[in-house]
């Protein structure tokens, strides 16, 4: 639904399909551990649905943006890189044993959440998005940005809380409410500053692990 909204010109629509995706995303390993429906062939469907909702989809959005704005159409091209690095973030989470309790490179959804995210900075933030869609380079570094945090050796919380205690889930607790002020503030362009809080507050919780602050 996410592409056909990409084709038909609405981005907005594009742009929510991916938000519901994203949530029902969430859900699902509740879901499917509540009904002791999990198999192996349930987490290869995960997998290529992701593809497809968290890939495909955000890459057809770019590349309308991008259309829509750059002044080569080569440069839009460049915005397939999206999916591309997508699958290849999903087939090294599947056969990678370290990523059990944290992530290693940003998760697909964070990312597709993110360049959905842009939708909304020409209507919320035009000031900002004015200035960036009038930069070619923007249209060429941001996939390759995009495609490098996706399968780099970059570990990130992932939030999975194995109590509600705040001394060893005090990062993910800051990343919630944090988020949540983002988009109370700027609304749907907010979701972009929050995945930028993310990466930014994993990267001190790694430091700080690693230097026993």
């Amino acid at each position: 639904m996410s592409i056909l909204s990409s084709l038909s010109g609405n981005a907005e629509f594009a742009a929510a399909w991916i938000g519901a995706a994203a949530i029902l995303d969430f859900l699902d390993g509740f879901i499917a551990r509540a009904l002791k429906a999990y198999s192996e062939i349930g987490k290869q469907l995960d997998s290529l649905a992701d593809v497809v909702s968290f890939g495909v989809a955000p890459g057809f959005i770019f590349y309308q943006l991008g259309a829509a704005s750059a002044q080569s159409y080569w440069i839009t091209v460049i915005a397939f890189f999206i999916p591309v690095f997508s699958a290849i973030r999903l087939a090294k989470f599947n056969i990678d044993t370290r990523q059990t309790d944290s992530f290693i490179g940003l998760p697909t959804p964070a990312n597709a959440l993110f360049v959905s995210s842009m939708v909304f900075w020409q209507t919320q933030i035009p000031i900002y998005w004015e200035l960036l869609a009038s930069i070619p380079l923007f249209w060429i570094c941001f996939p390759i940005l995009s495609a490098f945090i996706l399968v780099a050796e970059l570990p990130l919380l992932a939030l999975k809380f194995k109590h509600w205690n705040w001394k060893g889930n005090q990062y993910r607790f800051v990343l919630i409410f944090s988020s949540l002020l983002c988009v109370l503030f700027f609304k749907f362009a907010g979701v972009a500053l929050a995945i930028i809080l993310y990466i930014l507050l994993s990267i001190v919780q790694q430091y700080q692990a690693k230097n026993h602050i």
